[in-house]
């Protein structure tokens, strides 16, 4: 079914409330695709490391393992950016965000920086470029890099694999109903944070990236999706939801009802206030309200989205 999905130029996304568990390690415990090993040394080589990339780790955390796993000074990975000749589509503008594919990299002494994130890139082409992807990306109207877009914002909001399909087409209502999509994910890549808590001061950030003030997709992808995630943004389930909002853990209720969300919200906010020390809730579940809301009873300075 085609999508009447907004020019890339115009494309800003919006956020879900969900912590992503981040792990700060060089060699990191987490599911991932295995890719064949980077570099093969002699019969005097030391055994090969292995370098797990996370789903949904930001290129930042990517840059800082591969600095820790090769045991090089921090910042190095990131200036080898200009010398890496990495094949990203002409959109990315040299920006490899949404494109250090998630896998466990086996490398050995003669890896490099440049080989490394060349890797990658790679791997990630050969995955998104491949039919399901790319006939997905267009049978929605859009191009592979605003499916990665999409499924980057997908990664970071949703609570489950299964709830994957859900926000991507809430992403696909809002855009083709001309809605900002409000997504905190989106505020908090701006921010280089992870949070659940964005206040109504957040969403007045003057950033390419605040899709609470920005219509249409943000100008990058926000995070390196998996394949769940690419598999949710180029083959959502029908549905009229525009709203979701975490309400408890493992309790994600989407509508299509903006009246039905905020009870949503209401008992989102009861149920933080009840977990929360002081009694208070201070944060908001982002994603999914119009600008236009207020915030939810109980909830100061608290945008009552996702």
């Amino acid at each position: 079914m085609q999508m009447n999905t907004p020019p890339r130029s115009t494309i800003r996304l919006t956020r879900r409330g969900r912590v992503a568990l981040m792990v700060t390690g060089a060699v990191v415990a987490a599911t991932a695709v295995a890719v064949p090993l980077l570099t093969l040394g002699g019969p005097e080589a030391e055994p090969p490391r292995s370098l797990v990339i996370p789903e949904g780790w930001r290129a930042r955390q990517v840059y800082e393992a591969v600095d820790k796993v090769l045991q090089v000074p921090p910042g190095t990975t990131k200036k080898s950016l200009g010398k890496a000749n990495l094949k990203l589509p002409n959109d990315a503008e040299g920006n490899p965000e949404g494109y250090l594919f998630p896998a466990t990299y086996p490398i050995d002494k003669k890896a490099t920086p440049e080989s490394l994130l060349s890797f990658m890139v790679d791997t990630a082409n050969q995955r998104f470029n491949k039919a399901p992807v790319a006939a997905g990306a267009q049978r929605n109207a859009m191009n592979v890099y605003q499916a990665v877009t999409i499924a980057s914002i997908v990664q970071a909001e949703a609570a489950t694999k299964a709830d994957m399909g859900k926000v991507a087409r809430v992403i696909f209502n809002r855009l083709e109903r001309g809605m900002p999509l409000q997504m905190d994910s989106t505020i908090n890549y701006a921010l280089n944070r992870n949070t659940v808590n964005t206040s109504q001061n957040d969403t007045r950030l003057n950033s390419p990236y605040n899709s609470y003030q920005r219509m249409g997709l943000p100008p990058t992808p926000i995070a390196n999706p998996g394949e769940d995630a690419m598999h949710a943004a180029t083959n959502p389930p029908p549905g009229d939801w525009l709203y979701f909002v975490t309400v408890k853990p493992g309790d994600t209720r989407f509508t299509a009802s903006y009246e039905e969300h905020q009870r949503n919200v209401v008992e989102f906010n009861l149920n933080r206030r009840s977990a929360s020390p002081t009694g208070t809730s201070t944060g908001t579940p982002a994603t999914g309200t119009p600008t236009t809301g207020t915030p939810a009873t109980g909830a100061p300075a608290a945008t009552p989205t996702r």
